[in-house]
């Protein structure tokens, strides 16, 4: 005679069977709905509950409960209800009258919105209103700013530098250059406090110069080691300088393109003699306010925040060496920046936001 309750008989329609499958093999599936597809799958297969609980290494309660459930409500049975709560306190038209005013109206004598002036003028509370903003990802207090080429050859020269970052010539040596001047020394006003537990670093808000440096880099595309030089003055004598410096460390049978802005030291009469006689050098310009095409940008930012902003410079000539340490520390492990998007991802990205921005301006 049998002994135990009797199993509930299980059965699979096709559908039940695959959607069962699909939570358990899908990675972002709860692992508590993947489980409870497993136990039904061992089920469904005939085997008792007993060795369902063992294969799974869950009690037998656990595989009763979810056999039940299944066999009760099918694959509804599996999902988690409702948790208790309390209800909801905002209508709809609460909602949608606090996003009108945040989207389309501004406060007397303000430019946008806060928490409190919206929630004193709709009569909800403040944490009702910051809720709502939450929800729906509105961030009044912030503003960024941009800048869109006006350049007639945008497209243009959009394509021809991305393509030297995507499928740079052969036998040739890819470098992005551009100057990072007046570069300040400065020292504190008082001695820095530096760091503790429970303290962040702290240092005087003012502060003393002690004379400017400007940077001419040209960042290799390929390696990601940078050449460097440092002049106190920013005129085409100095950046011919630098030209003379490329072409030294740059071995003769390799061609140089150079990607660069439309700085006007770039394009004097003294420059352009000193092309004409190599002409092995090809220029590439960035569009007009377009600097972010140029990768040499992206290593001054990682200059900037690495040794300059938080810096302690007492002379320009301090300021210098500091410079030309991080320089060379970073030629010692370079790391090349990878560019990723092609020409017309740029470009259709640059297509949609015109598109908002005239939009925004009906």
């Amino acid at each position: 005679m049998p002994l135990g309750r009797p199993l509930s008989p299980l059965t699979l329609l096709p559908a039940e069977r695959q959607a069962l499958l699909n939570w358990t093999r899908r990675p972002k599936t709860a692992q508590a709905l993947a489980l409870r597809a497993r136990i039904v799958l061992f089920c469904a297969t005939g085997l008792s509950n007993t060795a369902v609980a063992r294969r799974l290494h869950v009690t037998g309660a656990t595989v009763c409960k979810w056999r039940q459930r299944f066999v009760q409500f099918r694959l509804d049975g599996l999902l988690d209800e409702p948790r208790p709560g309390t209800s909801r306190r905002l209508s709809d038209a609460e909602v949608e009258r606090v996003l009108a005013r945040t989207l389309e109206t501004q406060p007397e004598a303000a430019t946008h919105w806060s928490t409190r002036s919206l929630a004193q003028a709709t009569g909800l509370s403040q944490s009702s209103v910051s809720r709502i903003w939450r929800a729906f990802s509105l961030q009044p207090h912030r503003s960024e700013s941009f800048k869109l080429s006006r350049d007639p050859l945008f497209i243009e020269k959009v394509r021809d530098i991305v393509g030297l970052y995507l499928n740079p010539p052969d036998r040739a040596l890819v470098l992005c250059v551009d100057e990072k001047s007046q570069i300040q020394a400065l020292d504190r006003t008082a001695p820095l406090l530096p760091m503790r537990p429970g303290q962040i670093e702290r240092r005087s808000h003012d502060y003393q110069r002690h004379g400017t440096t400007s940077l001419f880099a040209a960042f290799d595309v390929a390696s990601g080691k940078v050449l460097g030089q440092l002049h106190r003055r920013h005129r085409s004598r100095e950046f011919r300088r630098f030209l003379d410096s490329i072409e030294r460390n740059v071995p003769a049978a390799l061609e140089v393109h150079l990607i660069l802005d439309n700085y006007g030291t770039h394009k004097t009469q003294l420059i352009r003699r000193w092309l004409a006689k190599r002409p092995r050098f090809h220029l590439h310009f960035t569009p007009t306010s377009a600097s972010w095409l140029n990768l040499v940008e992206r290593w001054f930012a990682e200059l900037t925040e690495k040794q300059i902003r938080r810096g302690v410079h007492r002379s320009t000539l301090q300021l210098e060496n500091a410079i030309r340490h991080f320089i060379e520390h970073h030629n010692q492990h370079p790391k090349p920046f990878v560019w990723t998007k092609s020409a017309d991802q740029i470009l259709e990205s640059v297509a949609r936001f015109c598109k908002r921005t005239l939009d925004s301006a009906d």
